[in-house]
């Protein structure tokens, strides 16, 4: 479910149950998987925006040749982590939507060349979204020093990420609320603003509705968290 471009994607990440022996971690190897082998079918997900970004991928008796294999066998597990704590970093761009998109700055900015009163509350939300956006500007520039200093990413990735989409959800959230009546309309956004401009800002409120699920819900990057950074315990599990 909710696979990322398996439309357009040439090659996929498979994760197989290879031994049932050990921890549960233990045991799963990690494949690179020919979309267009026999037996993948793919069917497409629209999300409420009107794209096609996602999809459903079956996979029914497919195999995959031993050369396929990415690593040891039974420790694919480790790179699955490494490969999710580097989507992680690649979705923590500037924007507010996974890195693409808007930031607070350009919400403010756009505020304040409206010529639109505003009430204290309002400016104190816009003060405080801002000032969240350039929180998260810093530790994005921490994590790319770093990837450039040739460090893992490390629990600061999960950080960044729970801490972006609770963010990304906050712009957008706000900006439809400073459109007033009109945000109900497709095409419009804050400031009166309509067009291309307001359209992105309609998207923008729709699609931010997915940030805290995808890529690694917010539930999961606050275990990660912790348990990983405060030492917390594990869940417990039955």
């Amino acid at each position: 479910m909710w696979t990322s471009y398996a439309h357009i994607s040439t090659w996929g990440i498979l994760l197989a149950r290879t031994s049932n022996e050990g921890p549960s971690q233990q045991g799963i190897s990690y494949f690179i998987c020919p979309m267009k082998a026999p037996g993948v079918s793919v069917r497409p997900i629209i999300d409420m925006t009107g794209d096609h970004a996602f999809n459903e991928v079956f996979l029914d008796e497919v195999r995959v040749p031993r050369d396929y294999l990415i690593g040891e066998v039974n420790q694919g597990w480790r790179l699955a982590k490494v490969t999710l704590g580097n989507e992680r970093v690649a979705l923590s761009g500037e924007g507010s939507l996974w890195g693409r998109g808007p930031t607070a700055k350009d919400l403010v900015d756009l505020v304040r060349t409206s010529g639109v009163a505003h009430t204290a509350l309002e400016r104190d939300d816009l003060v405080q979204c801002w000032a969240h956006g350039e929180i998260l500007r810093l530790l994005r520039l921490r994590l790319v020093s770093a990837a450039l200093a040739g460090r893992d990413q490390g629990p600061e990735a999960s950080v960044r990420k729970a801490l972006a989409d609770d963010h990304g959800q906050e712009v957008m959230g706000l900006a439809n609320r400073l459109a007033g009546a009109a945000g109900m309309l497709n095409g419009r956004g804050p400031g009166g603003v309509d067009g291309a401009e307001g359209a992105s800002w309609t998207y923008g409120f729709l699609y931010a509705q997915a940030l805290t699920i995808g890529g690694g819900t917010s539930v999961v990057q606050r275990n990660i968290i912790a348990e990983r950074v405060l030492g917390l315990p594990k869940d417990v599990t039955t």
